[in-house]
């Protein structure tokens, strides 16, 4: 069993890993639903290759929880192709603002009122990042439509943690994994029929280096990660799982800023700011509880 401090750099390595998608998904040549195909289509091996529990077939309610995940992995590849690695990961950290909205009518879970400043603040940030007049550029050709994308991305990323929730109070533990295992399956066969349906695909075109980081995309940076979280997530309480995990969104724009030299505009970067604070303190005040 782990210990909590282990537990501790386990999660923290786990969020290290996740930030690393946006540069990755940038690095490769590959069009975004052939990107978001392959790169399931390997996290798929690699859960099968390193999670035992993952070669269950899975239930019919970790396939309908499923589709929802598959519709968050494919949008947040697309959208990280058209916007701003910074823009796509904070609309998808708005997943909380979606749960709250839906919470009292999927899983019977009410907010309070005083969760009323929370809805008002990231709200206020979400605006932002739409007000922002980003400048088309070579990582990020079409900021406007990338934001819509990765607006769908962080309601379909809330959806499926309240999916997650719903078999975890509804069955085993194990049906989280066979749902991010089918919804992995699910987003390969559907990004994958949808690229090759659609036209040529620059598949063959491809040099190695979009290929290496295509692999380390699938096996290191959604497996390994996603498979660290869940060991973590068993010692520590689920604050401190908020708050550790707030590693990513804050690491990710980081990366692109190195690597590619891709900054987001002055009043998205305000909306990150208000995205942050608000989600910081909101973990803060809710009542700490065990995963």
């Amino acid at each position: 069993m782990l210990t909590s401090a282990k537990a501790r750099i386990q999660l923290l390595c786990a969020a290290a890993l996740f930030s690393t998608g946006g540069v990755a998904i940038k690095a490769c040549e590959f069009r975004g639903f052939e990107l978001a195909g392959l790169r399931s289509s390997i996290a798929l091996v690699a859960f099968l290759a390193l999670a035992p529990l993952a070669r269950t077939w899975p239930s019919g309610r970790a396939w309908l929880v499923g589709v929802i995940y598959a519709a968050t992995l494919s949008t947040f590849v697309v959208a990280n192709k058209l916007t701003t690695s910074a823009n796509a990961i904070f609309l998808q950290a708005t997943a909380p603002l979606y749960v709250l909205i839906l919470a009292p009518f999927l899983l019977g879970e009410r907010w309070k009122l005083r969760d009323l400043w929370f809805f008002v603040a990231m709200a206020a940030g979400l605006a932002c990042f739409f007000f922002d007049e980003a400048q088309p550029s070579a990582t990020a050709p079409d900021p406007q439509l990338g934001n819509q994308i990765g607006l769908i991305s962080g309601v379909g990323w809330g959806l499926s943690m309240m999916g997650f929730r719903w078999l975890a109070k509804t069955g085993s533990g194990d049906m989280t994994l066979q749902a991010v295992v089918a919804g992995n399956a699910i987003a390969a066969l559907a990004c994958l029929g949808w690229a090759f349906a659609s036209g040529p695909t620059t598949i063959s075109e491809a040099g190695a280096g979009s290929w290496a980081w295509l692999v380390y995309i699938g096996v290191f940076q959604i497996a390994l990660a996603y498979l660290l979280v869940t060991k973590a997530v068993r010692e520590l309480e689920a604050l401190e799982v908020t708050l550790l995990l707030l590693l990513e969104p804050v690491l990710n724009p980081l990366w692109s800023l190195l690597v590619h030299g891709e900054a987001p505009g002055r009043l998205a970067l305000v909306g990150a700011g208000i995205l942050l604070v608000a989600t910081l303190l909101h973990s803060l005040r809710a009542p700490a509880r065990r995963n």
